[in-house]
């Protein structure tokens, strides 16, 4: 038996579920059970997202899901196909069940039809017409076929509550027993309105399959099997066998089954399925793989570091899937609707039935009961709780095909209205890999340059500072890097720079100021070729050298912007989003970096905490910001923004605090996420209007006698498929 450790988060796949107050009922009996302090179920992906202590065993909950009328699996994403084939089994038996139902149905409908004046040409058998024989057709659609209703209507009343399957029993069985008591018969409208009830079900679950297609793709992208190298030999061993440090041939066309370092081989890879970025990417010794990707021309060995649920991929995958277990706002709100519609629909039919009994039509029962039925059937809240979640499921699925993870429902809500996002610019407008692009120097020929920039380089090779392994690059890409370097010794002097003794000569490098203070001057030549460099807003390494030889070294150090950060910034724009640079750099290298890219607002040389006051005051001022960052220092203020976006390359910190990552960092990703969240927010409150309105337009109307029940089981099914194929739509926006 397994047991959840303590706040162990866990994903059950669920089954039997017909509407949102199924939903709920599983919900608030999970939530119930001791040891359970969250529980979020996604009915439109049918599933559930719990965190519980190590008092409850996963068997515990399948065994309450079973008491609630439901069946359930633990979810894992490495044995999908179990669910995929119980999730198919269950659409299949649905089209199984609406067939046999129609085939019993025809005959009572034709019947039905022949008595419309419009009809009454076409023959009619008399014998249809039968009590016993209508009986019998009707009866194993009401209580062979249509048992599972009255099971799960049972065990929503045991358990307190109501679901549509009440509606359905209630409805069709007082039109069932009234034909076999009454005067008139009504086994017509038992019989279809389950044809009907079941034959939407049917497609609607077929089309909720094809919205979760996004997520599906994203299941389907790690291969089943990896060829190993084990003792100087290649073997197929099964995907979930890796092990951190196995070597892998990955062929041209095959999928790569991990995270990893290309050990040999050269070739491109796709990987447009995980960050949206349509152009192969060239892949050499020592670059990074992402598992699930593509290999294109060449093979590949590839030395494993990331495996199973380490992987981009299995993170991806988990992100997806727990934005989908939280809930929006406006899915509150047709939850608290959906808790007492029942209840008030089955109020609103008995105050109906009497109405027309004893005031419309006194005495007449038939009118009273079809009236009474028409409301139950037409009223079923089916619609009402696919129309926030299933645009959800769409959404997350469609942002995550382009490289964007939603953490949660929520954050995918407030996307939609950013009106101001703000910028840190290293790493995040920027490529954050510092370069130097030019050097100057004084004191000493060109004949002498080299040696003393060699010395130079192993000495920057001690410092973990940016701008030093800006210059350690620039010596490897120069050939300045000696192997077999000496161990050296340095001396460092926070936030000043660092100074080491080689071979009688000493060497002082750092911020002017710190050269300065050791006894240096700036020449004549040096500031005529920093001048420019200054206004530039470039970064400065100053190296003084002293000792057999005497003078000074400048290093001009720039971070190339991102090459997509011009035309993100004037998208954004576009539709109206404000971009402002919140950035602890200098005031003129902020300002080149805004001017550049087209952004007006600029505030440097600010600490982390002075990032997140102005997000603060963003809200105060009634401001819905982001914040875009991809650094330790940044993560103050992507919690206190509306929605923290970090770049999927920046810090582990910076990642954990965003409500959005972007997984290859790409800031173009921003438009495409601002739009989706637009276009999300906007289908879920047209399915949301929609539904609301269909039942608050469809209850009057069933109540006035305008509509035979048959009629509004039709109409109840065309509006949850109108809800399903309405967010369907989104799939196919650019």
């Amino acid at each position: 038996m397994e047991t959840l450790n303590k706040a162990t988060e866990r994903t059950l796949d669920l089954f039997g579920m017909t509407c949102a107050n199924c939903a709920l009922r599983i919900e608030k009996g999970l939530s119930k059970m001791e040891g359970v302090s969250e529980v979020r179920v996604n009915f439109a992906r049918e599933s559930v997202f719990l965190r519980a202590d190590d008092s409850v065993t996963v068997n515990s909950l399948l065994e309450k899901v079973e008491s609630l009328g439901y069946s359930a699996l633990l979810h894992d994403p490495n044995k999908q196909s179990e669910t995929e084939k119980k999730q198919k089994e269950q659409i299949r038996n649905l089209k199984i069940r609406f067939l046999l139902s129609a085939f019993f149905s025809l005959p009572l409908f034709y019947g039905m039809v022949t008595h419309f004046s419009f009809l009454s040409f076409m023959p009619m058998p008399h014998f249809l017409m039968d009590r016993w024989v209508q009986m019998a057709i009707a009866f194993p659609v009401q209580f062979i076929i249509g048992f599972p209703f009255y099971q799960s209507a049972y065990r929503a009343l045991r358990n307190g509550s109501a679901n549509m399957d009440v509606l359905v029993v209630i409805g069709t069985s007082a039109a069932f027993g009234y034909s076999v008591f009454g005067r008139d018969l009504y086994f017509e409208t038992s019989a279809v309105l389950i044809t009907f009830i079941l034959g939407g079900k049917w497609i609607e679950h077929f089309a909720k399959g094809k919205s979760s297609d996004g997520i599906n793709a994203l299941l389907k992208l790690r291969p089943e099997t990896a060829t190993v190298r084990s003792d100087g030999v290649w073997t197929e061993v099964p995907n979930e066998y890796l092990k951190l440090g196995d070597l892998v041939l990955v062929k041209a066309g095959e999928r790569f089954p991990m995270d990893g370092i290309v050990s040999e081989g050269e070739s491109f890879a796709d990987e447009s399925m995980l960050t949206g970025e349509s152009m192969p990417v060239e892949k050499k010794t020592g670059d990074q793989i992402l598992g699930g990707t593509v290999n294109g021309s060449g093979s590949l060995v590839v030395k494993a570091n990331k495996v199973g649920n380490d992987t981009t991929l299995s993170h991806i995958i988990r992100s997806v899937e727990e934005s989908l277990g939280t809930k929006a706002p406006i899915q509150r709100i047709a939850d608290q609707i959906s808790a007492y519609f029942v209840p008030v629909v089955v109020s609103i039919s008995i105050i109906d039935f009497l109405v027309w009994y004893f005031v419309i039509s006194p005495g007449v029962v038939s009118s009273a009961i079809e009236t009474s039925i028409a409301i139950l059937v037409i009223a079923c809240p089916c619609a009402l709780g696919l129309a926030t979640p299933i645009s959800l499921l769409v959404g997350t699925g469609r942002a995550a095909k382009r490289g964007v993870l939603f953490r949660s429902a929520e954050s995918l809500e407030s996307v939609s209205k950013i009106n101001w996002i703000a910028f840190d610019k290293t790493g995040t407008l920027t490529e954050g890999k510092p370069k130097v692009t030019a050097v100057s120097h004084s004191g000493f020929d060109s004949s002498e340059l080299n040696r003393i920039l060699e010395e130079i380089v192993k000495m920057e090779q001690t410092s973990d500072h940016p701008l030093a392994k800006a210059i350690v690059s620039y010596g490897k890409e120069n050939h300045l890097v000696q192997e077999s370097a000496d161990i050296l010794s340095t001396k460092t002097y926070p936030g000043g720079g660092i100074q080491s003794e080689q071979k009688g000569v000493v060497y002082f490098a750092g911020k002017q100021t710190f050269v300065e203070e050791n006894g240096f001057s700036i020449s004549d030549s040096i500031q005529e070729s920093i001048t420019p460099w200054t206004v530039d807003g470039s970064s400065l390494v100053f190296v003084g050298v002293r000792g057999n030889l005497n003078g000074m070294v400048v290093f001009r150090i720039e971070d190339s912007l991102r090459a997509d950060a011009k035309s993100a910034i004037s998208e954004l724009k576009s539709i109206g989003v404000e971009p402002v640079l919140l950035t602890g750099d200098n005031h003129s290298s902020a300002e080149k970096v805004a001017r550049l890219v087209g952004i007006t607002f600029v505030h440097s040389g600010l600490l982390p905490e002075e990032k997140a006051k102005i997000i603060t005051k963003f809200k105060t001022d009634k401001i819905h910001s982001a914040m875009v960052g991809d650094g330790i220092n940044d993560a103050p203020a992507l919690a206190s923004a509306d929605v923290g976006i970090a770049m999927g390359t920046g810090s582990d910190v910076a990642i954990s605090t965003a409500d959005v990552v972007l997984v290859n960092g790409d800031i173009q990703r921003i438009v495409d996420l601002i739009r989706i969240g637009k276009d999300t927010v906007l289908n879920i409150r047209q399915n949301f209007g929609w539904a609301l309105g269909y039942n608050l337009l469809g209850i009057p109307i069933a109540a006035s006698g305008l509509l035979a029940p048959w009629v509004s089981g039709a109409a109840m099914a065309f509006s949850s498929l109108s809800v399903v194929f309405n967010a369907l739509r989104m799939s196919r926006w650019k």
